[in-house]
């Protein structure tokens, strides 16, 4: 095989892609019954919006040839635009042509996308998506020519993010942060003192299989990010990657029920399921960068500030049914600044991006360009999404009506249940024939609409 053969980005790509299952079991399983379809649809929902505003601008603003701001050309790509391979206005991508690109990096900016909604689930207006996930692809695609783009003026710092710590999760976490805010907390999510009540998710199932999705499409998400058979002076550099970020997956689901288990006094399976994705997104901008047992170091820690973080984020206010903001957000900071500290300087050498970390070098210097990239990326992000989503709260509302989100958005906004059978009687269905019984002998039908009380 060819020293210059690429890995087949499309085959990463779907991985990715499968990634978006992950995310609709994991909501839908963090969030209440009656909400399930919405949670579930609104993964395909967006990923098709992105999908189109990405390849008609977003892809240009993105890897188009363009100065160290912003791609500017590119835009809706013709045949021989994503044919090509090395040349104008995708010249960056000099191993694999457009389309391939195109692929690969579309759902990264889907994943970044779902992270979103999470942190807005079950009380925002179904147009809603449309509108800010049209403005927030735009919004990624411009950090990612920052960071990602060898012309963009992150990227010449030296900023290192392999497959988007920053770029993907942080930046989604900052644009749920805003939506959150705006859009105020559930019913009943805090008491009259200012207390959270607790508000499960009706599936805890759903979750684990939704982390376990997560964590089998990370293997494209990061190894797949090194886009070739050889990286620098390694043959097969992905398999290398794919250890580092299972290392840390798995210190990271450790790491959150052992965390759990002291601070909450309970060995709580919720955080260990985000102990592995917080993991999993601080690996991320390492992943090609540290050694093994930094990989270890990285999950655990992330596992741990994930724990801590979650009820953090309740007590100051806001109400995140999935915990984007700690598991993304948080974690996504500590990746990013850990990886300052544990770059291997032989292996930022081959990938040519930033220098060795301060545990190697004892020089703050790769520590201070990760920082000055998530400042940032956190002020261009959080200022944009927050003023996008002000403006249409204040010109058309952006929240369900208190009766729509009492009785679910299923029904509501979609005229449907995502388990119809607990609300529609059927013949032989819950709560008739050999079910009814049941109700007649002490055993008391439990309405999903309650959980809301």
């Amino acid at each position: 095989m060819s020293e210059t053969s690429p890995i087949t980005g499309p085959e990463a790509a779907i991985l990715v892609m499968f990634m978006q299952a992950g995310f609709a079991f994991l909501e839908a399983g963090l969030t209440r019954m009656k909400n399930a379809a919405h949670v579930e649809g609104q993964n395909v929902l967006i990923f098709g919006i992105c999908s189109l505003v990405y390849w008609a601008i977003g892809f240009g603003i993105a890897f188009g040839d363009g100065n160290g701001v912003v791609g500017m050309h590119g835009f809706v790509p013709s045949v021989d635009e994503l044919l090509a391979v090395g040349q104008a206005p995708f010249s960056f991508f000099g191993s694999i042509p457009g389309a391939a690109a195109y692929l690969f990096e579309v759902v990264f900016a889907g994943v970044s996308l779902a992270i979103v909604w999470g942190a807005m689930a079950e009380r925002a207006k179904l147009w809603v998506y449309f509108a800010f996930g049209v403005f927030f692809t735009v919004v990624y695609s411009v950090t990612s020519h920052w960071i990602w783009h060898s012309g963009g003026w992150l990227f010449g710092l030296g900023m290192q993010d392999f497959a988007g710590s920053t770029v993907v999760h942080y930046q989604g976490a900052l644009a749920a942060l805003a939506g959150a805010i705006l859009l105020g907390p559930r019913i009943g999510k805090f008491g009259h003192d200012g207390r959270a009540n607790p508000i499960p998710g009706h599936n805890m199932p759903y979750a684990v299989l939704g982390t376990l999705i997560l964590w089998f499409g990370w293997f494209g998400f990061n190894p797949g990010s090194t886009l070739a058979v050889v990286t620098g002076r390694h043959l097969g550099y992905f398999a290398y990657v794919a250890l580092t970020t299972n290392l840390a997956a798995a210190a990271g689901a450790l790491g959150g029920i052992a965390t759990a288990w002291i601070v909450l006094r309970k060995p709580d399976v919720s955080m260990m399921l985000n102990g592995a994705i917080a993991a999993l997104v601080a690996i991320t901008a390492a992943s090609g960068f540290v050694a093994p047992w930094a990989a270890v170091v990285m999950g655990f820690v992330a596992a741990a500030v994930a724990v801590v973080a979650v009820p953090l984020v309740e007590r100051v206010g806001i109400d995140d049914p999935i915990g984007a903001v700690a598991v993304h957000g948080l974690a996504g900071v500590w990746g990013t600044l850990a990886t300052g500290l544990f770059a291997v300087p032989a292996l930022a050498s081959d990938l040519a991006t930033g220098r060795g970390g301060l545990v190697y070098t004892g020089s703050f210097h790769q520590l201070g360009v990760q920082a000055i990239g998530l400042v940032a990326v956190g002020a261009f992000t959080f200022s944009a999404s927050f003023g996008c989503l002000w403006t249409m709260k204040r010109l058309w509302g952006i929240r369900v009506e208190e009766h729509v989100e009492t009785a679910g958005l299923d029904v509501s906004e979609h005229g449907m249940w995502g388990y119809p059978e607990f609300y529609i009687p059927v013949p032989g269905g819950y709560g008739t024939g050999s079910h009814g019984h049941l109700l007649g002998h002490g055993h008391v039908r439990r309405e999903p609409e309650a959980e809301a009380a």
